[in-house]
């Protein structure tokens, strides 16, 4: 009786105190209002659609009203004889990507040691304004540039002696177009969350370890980069999260005939089977098993993650 006296009294002080947070901030629980329905129909509500990965989906019984298939989606896919190509041009162009995960940090801690604030902001503003290039205009630029009889870049291989080549249709420089192209477009505004960290550390400290002797290096080395640790940390877990995530609409744009061998990821054989030139809706429920097969990995990629970053570090998710 006490402890269900006692458990009664704690929830009525919760209550309380969750009411008088409410009336006294009410304002800014009205601003999170729209964005908190907005995720909930778009992200949650969809969810129950899940089910089709594990039905033999017909569009006229609905998805409830198909019979269950279990898992033959899944042994259809992982039967397939590209399956391996497919898992193997996936990770493999997300390997690469991640290993460009430093570039943007590194950039950052280069502009924060600028001392002219002009010339500072000169870079800082022309690293950004690739960012707000859409992905098919960069994607138009790299086939004018690197086209085998007019690009800049063959040009300019011709102009010192050299032989023209068609990247674009080479399935060996589709990872490094995809990549670089990644890399130049995302520079600048990966730098933002990292110039607004180094931005915090406090000058006193730096004048302090200059008064020790200490170098622009050392301040780097143990003043910047333990101040923006805790941010490389959770955005390192986000991204090894995705790492299998390769996107559809670039891949798709820069995809060939002749480079399908290396270009032809999970999002983009997905869009094969629905949506493409032969797609039918009888593998809608074989694309959402495959779709749901991605999610599980990196779900299990960034658990793996976030627990490694809690073991060695005081940095992670949860």
């Amino acid at each position: 009786m006490a402890q269900a006296s006692s458990l009664d009294r704690s929830r009525s002080l919760i209550s309380k105190s969750l009411r008088r947070r409410l009336g006294r901030y009410w304002q800014l629980y009205l601003l999170v209002l729209p964005p908190i329905i907005t995720t909930f129909i778009w992200h949650y509500i969809p969810l129950y659609g899940v089910l089709i990965a594990f039905k033999d989906y017909k569009p006229k019984l609905g998805i409830l009203g198909s019979p269950w298939y279990g898992f033959k989606h899944f042994e259809w896919f992982f039967n397939r004889p590209m399956f391996t190509q497919i898992m193997w041009n996936t990770v493999r162009i997300s390997l690469y990507s991640f290993s460009t995960f430093p570039v943007p940090i590194i950039f950052a801690l280069m502009i924060n040691e600028l001392t002219n604030q002009k010339f500072k902001k000169s870079v800082q503003m022309i690293s950004y304004m690739p960012h707000f290039i859409s992905t098919v205009v960069v994607c138009s630029m790299i086939h004018m540039f690197f086209n085998q009889d007019q690009g800049i870049v063959n040009n300019a291989i011709a102009a010192l002696g050299g032989t023209r080549h068609h990247f674009l249709y080479d399935p060996k420089s589709f990872d490094h177009l995809y990549v670089w192209s990644g890399v130049w477009q995302g520079l600048g505004w990966g730098t933002i969350i990292y110039l607004a960290n180094l931005a915090s550390v406090s000058t006193d400290m730096i004048e302090a370890a200059r008064l020790d002797g200490a170098s622009r290096w050392d301040i780097v080395w143990h003043i910047n980069i333990p101040t923006i640790m805790p941010t490389i940390v959770i955005l390192l877990i986000l991204r090894i999260g995705g790492i299998i995530g390769v996107g559809f609409e670039k891949v798709f744009l820069l995809q060939t005939q002749r480079n399908i061998s290396a270009s032809r990821v999970i999002s983009t054989y997905v869009y094969e089977l629905t949506l493409g030139a032969g797609g039918s809706t009888a593998y809608w429920d074989t694309s959402a098993a495959i779709g749901l097969f991605n999610t599980f990995i990196n779900l299990i990629l960034i658990i793996i993650t976030n627990t490694i970053a809690r073991r060695v570090s005081d940095f992670s998710l949860w």
